[in-house]
């Protein structure tokens, strides 16, 4: 079942490890199969360097298992609201991890403000940070309520244009239109949460890119008349 996004679901977890985005098991990776409205995530706690396809686990949106012998990430829960409400926007890959500098800023508790163009050419404004979990939604259903704080913050966002967000407290999550897709704006939320570090030790009063400068980049790899890559 779903054997192919076994294989991406599975390289794309992988490839964390080789992008430097994890320590030991701290991170995971999704893929979702629109027709059959199935997810395909990483088995829990399962170290990267034995991890196989047929180790990962399909689950439907309801949170029940429909195929595999390990249980499912202890994320599980986070990942399918994001595909119950990110749906019409085409989301087919979700990546959580706690690398580093992004994780520094949702301990910090503090958005990823855009100083530049690398940044824009990724997200078009501050990766947001969710507001922290109240006691009684981390008592109830904290994975869930992860998710429901993070459904909140875009409220009034769109998760296409900035395709990643800051858990207070925890880390960052990244998405889009596939799994491995997902790991890519993981890999930039990274980098642009090391820089942004980088340019507040240089100058603390950096001023931020400008909203034209910034629209232009992001519409030139973006927007519908890009002219970034080969079509």
């Amino acid at each position: 079942m779903l054997e192919e996004l076994k294989e991406e679901v599975c390289k794309a977890n992988l490839d964390l490890v080789k992008h430097g985005l994890v320590t030991l098991t701290w991170g995971n990776v999704s893929g979702f199969d629109a027709a059959s409205e199935l997810m395909v995530i990483k088995p829990s706690g399962v170290s990267y360097d034995i991890m196989q396809p047929q180790h990962m686990v399909v689950v439907d949106l309801n949170g029940k298992v429909i195929e595999g012998e390990m249980n499912p990430s202890s994320d599980t829960a986070t990942h399918i609201l994001l595909y119950q409400n990110f749906k019409e926007q085409g989301i087919g890959g979700i990546t959580h991890t706690h690398s580093f500098h992004a994780t520094m800023f949702a301990q910090a508790r503090v958005p990823i403000p855009c100083y530049g163009t690398t940044h824009a050419d990724h997200f078009m404004g501050p990766v947001p940070v969710t507001r922290p979990l109240t006691a009684q939604e981390v008592e109830e259903a904290y994975e869930h309520n992860t998710g429901k704080v993070i459904l909140d913050c875009f409220e009034a966002l769109n998760p296409v244009e900035i395709p990643g967000v800051l858990v207070a407290g925890h880390a960052p999550f990244a998405w889009g239109k596939s799994a491995s897709i997902s790991v890519k704006n993981a890999v930039a939320l990274e980098a642009v949460a090391r820089m942004a570090i980088g340019t507040r030790q240089i100058n603390p009063d950096a001023p931020l890119l400008e909203d034209y400068v910034l629209d232009k980049h992001y519409q030139r790899k973006h927007g519908p008349n890009a002219t970034y890559g080969q079509k």
